[in-house]
């Protein structure tokens, strides 16, 4: 017999309609399980853990640190086989890297949602946590990390993207197959860190930087144009935090690719490092937020998480 615990936190997956239209939480996990149980396998038996209905969006780091316990709970017992996570599509990839950095099991951690309600009368839910519940059941999804199950397609957290707010293959992976996951670190608290996400434009001033150093920032992730690069006014700005002994991390809006700093000037990534700031590689700017989150909480460099 192959045991999976499914652990849900809400996203629309679990949304029903209201009177109003509106989408709200209200589908409990053994309900989810109810919808899927004659597409299982016999020898698959799901055991549920209900613990928290939220929109993904609303996730902040004592959640995640709650969510990684859980899981490593359900890991404690050699009973189980693998761990299924119903959860939002907003933050989904977030947490998925969030999972993959303390994930040092063999045992599969797969998560999924939906981009249509429970009540939906095409909700793709059912389809995507049947298929997570089979892939965590599969042995050949062991020493994988943390993957994601949706719309069709496996995608390691690692690198994991939302490419469309709808269409219901809405995750893809867009870091190389040759990139090696980086090796599990140990578990520490996230919450209490901010590290905000500041997004440049061309001729960006330093304000924005300025702000999230005063807020008290630990660190600070750029969301910057192009393969690393920033105007000069927020250049200053970044380099003024470095020198504060901030670390910052340089990711990019371009949808795919690496983030290189390979260009000079006072905003230029090639500039950036040689300061001090570290580039995000293939990780978008949410996932470089969790890595330096991780980084910042566990005392270990950014770059050993990139």
């Amino acid at each position: 017999m192959t045991r999976i615990t499914l652990l849900t936190t809400g996203g629309t997956i679990a949304c029903t309609t209201d009177d109003n239209g509106v989408l709200r939480p209200t589908v409990t996990g053994p309900d989810l399980v109810a919808a899927v149980q004659d597409t299982l396998p016999d020898h698959v038996t799901v055991t549920v853990r209900d613990l928290t209905r939220l929109d993904s969006s609303a996730i902040t780091l004592s959640d995640l640190d709650e969510l990684v316990a859980a899981v490593h709970e359900e890991l404690a017992s050699e009973d189980v086989d693998g761990v299924v996570i119903t959860h939002g599509t907003d933050s989904m990839e977030d947490t998925a890297l969030a999972l993959d950095c303390f994930h040092g099991d063999d045992r599969p951690v797969v998560l999924t949602g939906a981009q249509r309600a429970f009540d939906h009368p095409s909700s793709d839910g059912p389809g995507n946590l049947s298929e997570a519940v089979r892939l965590a059941a599969d042995p050949l999804a062991r020493r994988q990390g943390v993957l994601i199950a949706f719309g069709g397609w496996t995608i390691p957290a690692r690198g994991a993207v939302k490419r469309h707010t709808s269409e219901l293959d809405g995750f893809i992976s867009i870091t190389p197959r040759e990139v090696v996951r980086p090796p599990a670190v140990a578990v520490a608290p996230l919450a209490g860190r901010l590290v905000p996400v500041i997004a440049a434009w061309p001729g960006a001033g330093r304000e924005l930087v300025d702000a999230a150093v005063a807020a008290g920032a630990a660190g600070i992730v750029v969301e910057a144009l192009g393969s690393g690069n920033i105007g000069p006014g927020m250049g200053e700005g970044v380099a003024d935090a470095l020198a504060a002994g901030i670390p910052v991390v340089v990711s990019t809006r371009v949808p795919s690719g690496p983030v290189t700093l390979a260009y000079g000037g006072t905003g230029g990534g090639a500039t950036l490092a040689e300061r001090g700031a570290v580039g995000a590689g293939y990780l978008r700017p949410g996932q470089a937020r969790i890595a330096l989150t991780v980084a910042l909480a566990t005392e270990t460099p950014v770059t050993d998480l990139l």
